[in-house]
């Protein structure tokens, strides 16, 4: 039986900073996805959440070049824009 990896939410913040770590996270194997739960009310008919806010999830496993990565992208961008959003660290 194949082992399940657990997936976890890394990144809190806007779907557009989101697109782009996602991309970063392709170009390097990791996969991810993105939730947004003000779209998902929508789509089921009511509303709810953030309409600009989004979680990004990924597994476990990959959780240390994931990390590394949206760092470098924190550097190579502006830091203000990324400052206001979560980036969960898990142990």
């Amino acid at each position: 039986m194949a082992q399940m990896n657990k997936t976890i939410k890394l990144f809190i913040g806007n779907e557009v900073m989101e697109i782009l770590i996602k991309g970063e996270f392709e170009k390097n194997g990791i996969p991810s996805f993105i939730i947004s739960d003000f779209n998902s009310g929508v789509t089921a008919g009511f509303s709810g959440g953030v309409p600009s806010e989004t979680d990004l999830f990924i597994e476990k496993k990959d959780m240390e070049t994931a990390t590394t990565i949206i760092e470098e992208l924190t550097k190579k961008h502006s830091p203000k824009s990324f400052k206001k959003h979560k980036l969960n660290r898990i142990a």
